[in-house]
């Protein structure tokens, strides 16, 4: 039994010893060219997010036949606006009746961190650009989809506080709701749609690039080692 205990103790310890230094092996691997090209590339593909929305609500009703819209950026809210309307105005005035809080720009934690954060991230890749090594670019895919992740949460859990925080002194009673975070749903006499913007778009490509650049990377090193 000793025996078989210690074989077992040696043999788990060079299986793990064998995977820490293919581990080790990988992310000491060099970017090639293709694989730095694909990094740049998602680094530029994160500029448009300053300018595009990352996620659009509208808002339907007999009231607003035509939708009432609201944009949200990653630094600000902006609602559709026409010659006479202020979409974001109309709708903190219908969310003051069933004793919503108004939707403002100072309530957004996040319009505060996530441009500093896409900011820091274009100027990572930038730099696994130049350094061309396997490690930083696994560091900056791991931190890059959190922080991607995190940010869908922080939205999802806005929405949830903003519809269960209700005033009891409202004019219209509602029970306690949450916005669609994606599709349909159905908000008092409003029928409510929730899409990512263009912006949600480009950063859930940006960890895929990162990948590819990974794989061709890899792949490189494994034909030059059975050459």
């Amino acid at each position: 039994m000793i025996r078989f205990e210690v074989w077992g103790e040696v043999k788990g310890s060079s299986v793990m010893r064998r995977l820490l230094e293919k581990a080790s092996s990988f992310f000491e691997n060099p970017l090639d060219v293709r694989g730095r090209i694909f990094v740049l590339a998602a680094g530029l593909l994160l500029v448009p997010t300053f300018f595009f929305p990352l996620w659009n609500m509208t808002l339907y009703s007999n009231q607003f036949p035509e939708g009432l819209a609201l944009h949200i950026y990653s630094h600000k809210l902006e609602g559709g606006k026409t010659q006479y309307r202020d979409d974001l105005k109309e709708i903190n005035a219908l969310n003051h009746y069933i004793g919503m809080r108004p939707l403002v720009e100072e309530d957004f934690t996040e319009f505060k961190w996530i441009p500093f954060v896409i900011g820091g991230s274009i100027l990572l890749a930038f730099r696994v650009v130049v350094l061309g090594k396997m490690s930083k670019l696994v560091d900056l895919f791991v931190l890059f989809t959190y922080f991607c992740l995190f940010s869908l949460w922080s939205f999802y859990h806005k929405l949830y506080a903003y519809g269960h925080d209700l005033a009891p002194t409202a004019a219209v009673k509602v029970p306690p709701f949450t916005p669609p975070l994606f599709g349909h749903g159905t908000m008092a006499n409003f029928e409510v749609y929730s899409y990512p913007g263009v912006g949600s778009y480009v950063m859930a490509v940006v960890p895929l690039l990162f990948l590819i650049a990974m794989w061709v990377s890899r792949g490189s090193v494994l034909r030059q080692k059975t050459l």
